[in-house]
């Protein structure tokens, strides 16, 4: 399990290991690897040449690159694993929201904050390794974890589903309804039908308007008249778990 941290303050940056080492010592069924960067622009390049950690904790407020600029490059790279936002401020509690940070918590850290933080990233990540999807295509059967899609469009009885990196999957035509397709789908608490073209991942979603969702990948998802009360409750709910 890899764990990258950075924070440009030195000092803080040493009290975020020290926390984090004394969980790693209670922790001792699961192999932690500790990476620290004082410079987020390092951090970003390792990113953008798609070195990734399993889980990030990150100073919120760096000089030349917030930890939000992080949080939004490793999201474009199609990494959707956790990210701890550790700051001295509450202003940025809603930019967090937006990369579906696991938790944001303020400095002076707290070790017992800290340490449910991990637990439950921990878990974010074991999840990861749980359910995929089974898609037909012409060239047999592909698997695709949950956490991968972003979304799956229904185009003329094929399945086109769209993936966290950038790949698009499509079916062959499917002989079920879209209904019955993405019914597995649906029992997942991080999935919603938003139109009856559409399902949407909860977890890539950047933005809830009155009649659309704006995905991480910058797709705007109609939400059907019928559904805007269902998606906006299933969204807040999401967030609310997250966040609580």
């Amino acid at each position: 399990m890899k764990i990258t941290i950075c924070d440009d303050s030195i000092e803080d940056l040493s009290k975020i290991e020290k926390a984090l080492q004394k969980y790693i010592d209670h922790n001792t069924s699961t192999s932690f690897e500790i990476t620290k960067y004082s410079d987020p622009g390092r951090l970003s390049r390792n990113v953008s040449e798609r070195q990734f950690a399993d889980i990030y904790i990150l100073d919120l407020i760096m000089s030349n690159q917030t930890g939000i600029d992080i949080g939004r490059q490793l999201r474009k790279s199609g990494c959707q694993n956790p990210i701890i936002y550790i700051t001295s401020s509450d202003d940025f509690a809603l930019d967090a929201y937006q990369v579906h940070a696991v938790r944001y918590l303020l400095k002076p850290l707290n070790e017992t904050d800290l340490f449910e933080a991990m637990d439950y990233a921990l878990s974010c990540g074991e999840a990861k390794n749980g359910p995929v999807y089974l898609i037909k295509t012409k060239d047999g059967l592909i698997s695709v974890p949950y956490a991968k899609i972003e979304y799956i469009e229904n185009v003329s009885r094929t399945l086109d589903v769209h993936l966290t990196d950038g790949e698009n999957i499509k079916s062959i035509f499917i002989r079920k309804s879209f209904d019955d397709e993405i019914g597995e789908l649906l029992q997942d608490k991080c999935f919603i039908q938003a139109h009856k073209s559409y399902i949407i991942n909860l977890n890539c979603v950047k933005q809830l308007t009155q009649s659309t969702v704006i995905m991480e990948s910058g797709k705007h998802i109609p939400v059907s008249k019928t559904k805007t009360a269902n998606v906006k409750k299933a969204y807040l709910a999401f967030i609310a778990e997250q966040y609580r």
